[in-house]
């Protein structure tokens, strides 16, 4: 692999390590560029690593723009509140009083769902939902009226489930109770008050600055730019945010706080601020939801937490607030999945002394793994439990729909062994799909209905 320059903003000699480890994660998993922040003791630690592109390269710097994908959706989260404050939106009244013209196949669902259903993924539809609607203003509203031919998987507010689909309706009702399309809306809510004066939402703001390309490994090849680059403009509630490692510490600076901004200002009441950190539903193996973020305990301590994906390019956002701690890594490699969860793993280890109990596996009868194994669907990929010799194996099989309903399926990755951690709780072992986590969930008479990673798969 090629040099990999570093731009470090940071004496700290725990950094310094840090960084280091990031250079040997980017050579072993042959991901182009990175850039981290990370916010300790008060003090902010900055760097890029490597390029932005292997075709174009530049060097990646703390002000490289990278797709921060669903960290968005905190935004998104965080504009809603703006706007609950305000009066304008009531977390627990029907979506339909906002948006009459609501359509959706269950009418039910139409009838009942919530503004907070949306911000907690508890819509219950088809939520990989990624439709190319045009880029003029009427972009949200078009994609809002596809979603009527969306199926309604579970009722809403029974079974929690990753809902991109979702966070497109909560766009639209920020749109509609303002009257101003979502961008504008999120700029002068949550973006100039917060001095990220470097975070854009369209590419014709990007294309003058430096910017990220994704790429996939290939086997033979190394890192390929993936194309396209930009995610339609339906999609900017859900993932559209372009930002940088410097400016996602100006946003971890507020989250982390009682909700006045670094200039004096107060944008959301600490009450608010801690109600968006706080349970509102369960999530999956034993996380939970918040208003936007998701919740997780390790080694005991609450930590706050997002990321993203896009074309290429992925994110990881992660806040201790009782330690007044964050981190976030950006990437421009879809094995920068593997290389952040690595990085953030050595962080909150280093730095706070959170490290995750190692995982004891169960040893599965063949019986009792026979249970498990067959083919699992949704929307994005079937993936199909089985068993060689004993050992079970997962398959995952991409069935395209992004970043565009239309999009073709991805190659499939190499199969992985599974092992059990848990009853009913698995673990993928083997790159690319190591550490993706399975919940099998039954139905109340006990045979199992659903293979559950962030998505509903149902079984076949």
């Amino acid at each position: 692999m090629y040099h990999i320059p570093v731009h470090h903003e940071s004496s700290d000699a725990d950094f310094r390590q840090l960084s280091d480890f990031v250079v040997r994660e980017m050579r072993r998993l042959q991901v182009p560029g990175v850039a981290v922040g990370l916010l300790h003791d008060g003090r902010e630690h900055l760097a890029g690593f490597g390029i932005t592109s292997v075709e174009n390269p530049l060097p990646v710097t703390a002000d490289t723009l990278f797709q921060i994908g669903s960290t968005t959706k905190t935004v998104t989260g965080t504009v809603v509140m703006r706007l609950v404050e305000r009066g304008l939106i009531d977390l627990d009244a029907p979506v339909k009083h906002y948006l009459p013209e609501l359509r959706l196949k269950d009418k039910a669902a139409e009838e009942s769902v919530t503004t907070r259903d949306l911000l907690t993924h508890m819509g219950g539809w088809l939520g990989d939902f990624f439709r190319e609607t045009g880029s003029g203003d009427d972009c949200l509203a078009r994609y809002v009226a596809e979603m009527a031919s969306l199926p309604q998987v579970v009722p809403p507010g029974t079974i929690w489930a990753y809902n991109n689909a979702g966070f497109g309706l909560a766009g639209r009702v920020i749109e509609v109770v303002t009257g101003r399309s979502y961008e504008p809306v999120a700029q002068e809510l949550v973006l100039d008050p917060l001095g990220m004066d470097n975070s854009f939402f369209f590419p014709a703001e990007v294309i003058s600055r430096r910017f990220a390309v994704g790429h996939r490994v290939d086997e033979k090849d190394g890192p390929v730019v993936e194309r396209p680059w930009a995610l339609a403009r339906s999609a900017h509630a859900v993932g559209g945010l372009c930002s940088s490692a410097r400016d996602q510490m100006r946003y971890a600076r507020f989250h982390l706080g009682d909700g006045v901004t670094a200039r004096g200002e107060r944008l959301l009441s600490a009450e608010t601020m801690a109600a968006m950190q706080s349970r509102q539903c369960a999530a999956n193996l034993g996380r939970e939801m918040g208003l936007s973020w998701i919740l997780k305990e390790m080694d005991g301590v609450p930590t706050v937490l997002h990321g993203g994906a896009t074309n290429g390019q992925m994110s990881a956002f992660v806040m201790v607030p009782s330690r007044g701690f964050a981190i976030t890594v950006l990437t421009n490699a879809e094995e920068g999945g593997m290389l952040h969860d690595e990085v953030v793993k050595w962080a909150m280890g280093h730095y706070l002394g959170l490290v995750e109990p190692e995982m004891a596996y169960l040893s599965l009868e063949p019986a009792a793994l026979a249970e498990y194994t067959g083919t699992y669907k949704a929307r994005l990929s079937h993936l199909t439990i089985y068993e060689v010799d004993g050992q079970p194996m997962m398959r995952s099989t991409p069935q395209g729909g992004f970043p565009d309903v239309d999009s073709p399926a991805s190659p499939p990755p190499p199969p992985s062994r599974v092992a059990f951690f848990a009853p009913d709780c698995a673990i993928a072992l083997d790159p690319p799909l190591i550490n993706m986590k399975m919940q099998f969930l039954r139905d109340e008479a006990g045979p199992i209905v659903w293979l559950r990673t962030s998505r509903l798969h149902r079984r076949e």
